[in-house]
């Protein structure tokens, strides 16, 4: 995540819409023999595959989950992989929480389900949400399972700063020029305590929360719930999972679909232009739709003179920022991330609506709504999830950083092409410059799944946060992928219940019908 300035889209979060409703947990363990059922406390055990790993892997891989009852009908468990999987110590090992919702019908085994973020929890998503995650015919088919990646949630977790910290730090404003001495200071400034207190308060974990080491977390989980091949549903970042693993482990993929789809192989830079133009054309589309509905809608004129509009909006509360009745300030940082958090569906677009009217009088209690469920903050100023410290820890290693001042130019240019009313500043991915572990790699490369089990890839044609030429992308560089179209708005398809989507899905779940390539809903 860039640091959290200037306007509409730069730097936005891969994030599943259902993350507003639902998110982030996790916890921990040592050795095999607390994982085996004692005499005192029955439970469900569920046997490993019996797969040839290397000596020094099977503990992890032969460990016996301890499932128990955590309600809402769900079982939970915990399992200990290793902190780095080149390495591995049982004096340093990491805990991994797990939640199932068992098949209601005849299973045919397991489906991983993981929501997105990077930073959701999969553990809340099915056990709270399950009927929200899949559909009733794969849950009757299939044990429902969901986990917190590590440093997530529940799970060995990434901590960087308390509530007021993380207030302080995802609602900041600073109203100095970009271009400025003191600008560049205070963002570097800030950049820097945050990197800081995430080592302080994490430690070790903090270099091993990688995606690369969450997909052998995965493929362990995989064969200690005793499935020969990984029936994998990911959503947003969870293709990225589901990619990497087809990459890493293609002998073990068994039916995976990937919604939201990523492209793996792009630069930081890279995305954060793709995002900006995709978040650009999802407000675009919003707009329209407001201008439409006059009696609804807080604007009057064209959808590019409205833009004008609020850019100058966003201006002056950078000048004169709104107090709410908490105390924080409505500034132009909070305003562009209650615009952004509207973007995942339209069924927030009335919200945001509403907002902008209210800012014209003064008001900022629905913006604060919009940009507090985005961030995952109670109304009583506690966080839900460790959602934003994960987020960035995860995202500064997954990707190489670029501090190139003429790279950064050439970031900004196209920025500013895609919206030239804002400015942006000469730190490029200030965050991730200053964090105390980098990507382990020397380049990004495209995935291949090469000798995988067919993959379905689900684009959403104006998608903001995942676009859709991303999962063209993703299925022309997975040998075994068809690509699924829906054409609509709004972040991932599955979820907007449209059968022309949803039965192909299911039916490749269940019967393993690969669906048609290229079918356009």
């Amino acid at each position: 995540m860039t640091s959290p300035r200037p306007r509409r889209a730069t730097g936005v979060r891969r994030l599943v819409a259902a993350m507003t409703a639902v998110t982030t947990a996790l916890a921990l363990s040592g050795c095999v023999s607390l994982f085996v059922p004692d005499r005192q406390a029955p439970s469900t055990t569920s046997a490993p595959t019996g797969e040839s790993v290397d000596a020094d892997l099977r503990p992890y891989y032969e460990q016996v989950l301890r499932w128990e009852d955590c309600g809402d009908g769900a079982t939970c468990a915990t399992a200990t992989a290793p902190l780095d999987w080149e390495n591995p110590d049982p004096g340093t090992d990491i805990e991994l929480a797990l939640s199932r919702h068992t098949a209601s019908g005849t299973g045919q085994g397991s489906l991983f389900v993981n929501p997105g973020g990077p930073g959701a929890s999969g553990y809340d998503f099915v056990k709270d949400s399950v009927d929200y995650a899949v559909s009733e015919r794969l849950q009757e088919n299939f044990d429902v399972i969901g986990w917190d990646p590590r440093g997530v949630g529940r799970s060995s977790a990434v901590d960087c700063k308390d509530d007021a910290g993380l207030d302080a730090y995802l609602y900041s404003y600073i109203p100095d020029p970009v271009d400025s001495p003191a600008y560049i200071q205070k963002a570097t400034d800030q950049a820097v305590d945050f990197a800081r207190s995430c080592l302080e308060n994490t430690g070790p974990l903090l270099e091993f929360v990688d995606t690369a080491s969450t997909v052998h977390d995965l493929d362990m989980l995989r064969a200690v719930v005793g499935d020969e091949k990984l029936n994998y549903f990911g959503f947003s970042y969870g293709s990225d999972i589901g990619a990497q693993y087809a990459d890493t482990f293609p002998e073990n993929v068994g039916r995976v679909v990937l919604d939201g789809a990523t492209d793996s192989s792009l630069s930081r830079f890279d995305t954060i232009v793709q995002q900006a133009e995709g978040f650009d054309s999802a407000i675009r589309a919003y707009l329209a739709d407001c201008l439409d509905t006059p009696a609804e809608c807080p604007f009057r004129g064209s959808v590019d003179e409205v833009l004008v509009t609020v850019d100058r909006m966003l201006d002056g509360l950078g000048a004169s920022p709104i107090r709410a009745d908490d105390g924080r300030q409505l500034n132009p940082n909070v305003m562009t991330t209650a615009i952004n958090s509207a973007m995942y569906t339209e069924e927030y677009w009335p919200y945001l609506s509403q907002a902008f009217a209210e800012v014209m009088q003064g008001d900022a209690t629905t913006a604060f709504v919009l940009a507090d469920s985005y961030f995952q903050r109670g109304e009583d100023g506690e966080y839900d999830s460790n959602l934003f410290e994960a987020f960035t820890a995860i995202n500064c290693i997954d990707y190489p950083v670029n501090t190139d001042p003429a790279a950064i130019a050439a970031l900004n240019e196209q920025l500013r092409a895609i919206d030239p009313l804002s400015d942006y500043d000469t730190l490029g991915d200030v965050q991730c410059a200053n964090w105390p572990f980098s990507y382990r790699g020397e380049t990004v490369e495209p995935v291949t799944g090469e000798g995988a089990d067919p993959i379905v890839v689900v684009g959403t044609t104006n998608d903001p946060a995942t676009p859709y030429r991303w999962a063209e992308a993703l299925s022309d560089q997975l040998e075994s992928a068809v690509l699924l179209t829906y054409e609509g708005e709004g972040h991932i398809a599955y979820d907007e219940k449209d059968e022309c989507i949803n039965t192909p899905v299911d039916d490749y779940f269940v019967d393993g019908t690969v669906p048609e390539d290229g079918l356009t809903c």
